[in-house]
């Protein structure tokens, strides 16, 4: 009797020794499948994640930390604080006050983002405002840093709010001048990372979704709620417009009107009332591009600077704003060579929600400032923003074609538990359904993070 009950005893002690090596095969698994980005449901992680710490995407000051890390020389224009500083191998050389900055609320927003200095001039002449900028430094499009403006007959313009460029005294503007130079790092930061901590205990079972790669994180914290493939680059489809219509808002004086040719009205689809021989400003071209998703509107709007052109500035825009991997081929999206990731698309709206609010709004069906006159009639336009009747809904864009299935990116506002409010994006990109999608994630979110159930 004694070698049975000593075999069995060998059999135990061999099988308790190869426990840590299962362990340890599993976690060797899961490691090499997180570096492939290879699907890992089959495995419980939920030991991990007591002591996982949350995610963040990166902020404009993270690209700030990186410079000071490396010893750049750059040059720091601060919205929120209203202050330009001047950092010299990553040491803070010199720090002034901004006087007058964009409004916000308006089309006129001061651009965000990370330029260079492109040119300067000592007296530069703004043919947009009629005025002398002393002492200018161009970093983006018709944006710069300058001095105290002045009419050309010496009267000096004051007002609360700047066309978007960064105003500065005189004295200030001449010393910017002197320490920068031409190709040097200019970093815009609108608004910098809150750090509202999202503590809630319960978090209930992820629903089943179809779309192939999807991002839930906070606006303003950058936050990650829940992820799938958000850096896989795929076809966007209509997020495309959204491009379109942030570079044209930035770039092309709104007073100025385009007579629409033939050759501007070949893309895919027709919109009721553009047509060749009529005249339009570019504000009026945006209701139909960002409410029904019009190609013709998105391909004239480009022809305001040049088909080509409006191109370059849509990808150097997107690199800009820390879209590094997104490109853009066509205006409208229709082309399947618009790509993006969920985590770019993030850094787009974002940017869209701090510095163009109007393009949010219009895409809710609003009208907003220098719409007089327009031609197109709201309720007239069939409106694929399959939530405007929500009354969270902030502003959002959908896209389909082919290639990119459907394609999705909603604002919605949420409270807290604490009755504070936060603004939440949801991006799905190659979905079945991103209505359905964005539905049972919603109620996901609401009833893990926020004030109550929904339904």
């Amino acid at each position: 009797m004694k070698k049975p009950i000593f075999i069995i005893f060998i059999v135990l002690v061999i099988l308790v020794s190869l426990l840590p090596l299962f362990y340890f095969r599993d976690f060797f698994i899961y490691k090499k499948l997180i570096i492939n980005n290879e699907p890992i449901q089959s495995f419980d992680l939920s030991f991990l994640e007591k002591n996982k710490r949350p995610s963040f995407l990166n902020f404009f000051e993270d690209v700030k930390e990186e410079f000071i890390s490396n010893k750049t020389d750059f040059l720091e224009a601060n919205l929120a604080e209203m202050k330009i500083r001047i950092y010299k191998e990553g040491f803070l050389e010199k720090e002034f006050p901004i006087l007058t900055k964009g409004d916000l609320k308006t089309w006129g927003g001061s651009p965000v983002g990370l330029y260079k200095i492109m040119s300067g001039g000592i007296s530069t002449f703004s043919i947009t405002s009629q005025v002398y900028m002393p002492y200018a430094l161009r970093y983006y499009g018709k944006y710069y840093f300058h001095g105290e403006p002045y009419y050309p007959w010496g009267e000096e313009l004051i007002s609360q709010f700047s066309g978007g460029c960064l105003r500065l005294k005189n004295e200030d503007a001449k010393e910017i001048y002197e320490l920068t130079e031409i190709d040097m790092p200019v970093l815009v930061i609108d608004k910098e990372r809150d750090d509202y901590e999202y503590l809630k205990e319960e978090i209930y079972d992820f629903p089943e979704i179809f779309s192939q790669s999807y991002l839930i994180a906070d606006l303003d914290s950058g936050y990650i709620f829940a992820e799938k493939n958000y850096q896989k680059q795929l076809p966007i489809a209509s997020l495309t417009k959204l491009m379109t219509a942030t570079v044209i808002s930035e770039n092309v004086d709104f007073e100025k009107s385009i007579l629409t040719k033939d050759y501007m009205l070949n893309a895919y689809g027709s919109t009721e009332g553009l047509e060749t021989g009529r005249r339009f400003k570019a504000v009026e071209l945006f209701y139909p591009l960002l409410i029904e998703s019009s190609n013709d509107a998105a391909e004239v709007l480009s022809y305001f600077l040049g088909k080509d052109n409006t191109l370059g500035l849509m990808n150097e825009k997107s690199k800009a704003i820390l879209m590094s991997q997104t490109e853009f081929v066509d205006p409208s999206g229709y082309d399947s060579g618009n790509v993006s990731t969920a985590k770019d698309l993030f850094y787009l709206i974002r940017y869209i929600f701090n510095n163009r609010l109007p393009i949010l709004k219009i895409t809710k069906g609003e009208r907003v400032a220098s719409s007089e006159g327009v031609v197109f009639d709201i309720k007239d336009l069939w409106n694929k923003n399959v939530f405007i009747a929500d009354s969270t809904l902030i502003g959002g864009k959908t896209g389909f074609i082919e290639e990119s299935k459907n394609t999705a990116v909603f604002i919605f506002r949420f409270l807290t538990l604490e009755n504070q409010e936060r603004n939440i994006v949801f991006i799905l990109l190659k979905s079945a359904n991103t209505k359905t999608d964005t539905q049972r994630m919603y109620r996901w979110l609401q009833r893990s993070y926020f004030l109550s159930p929904v339904g």
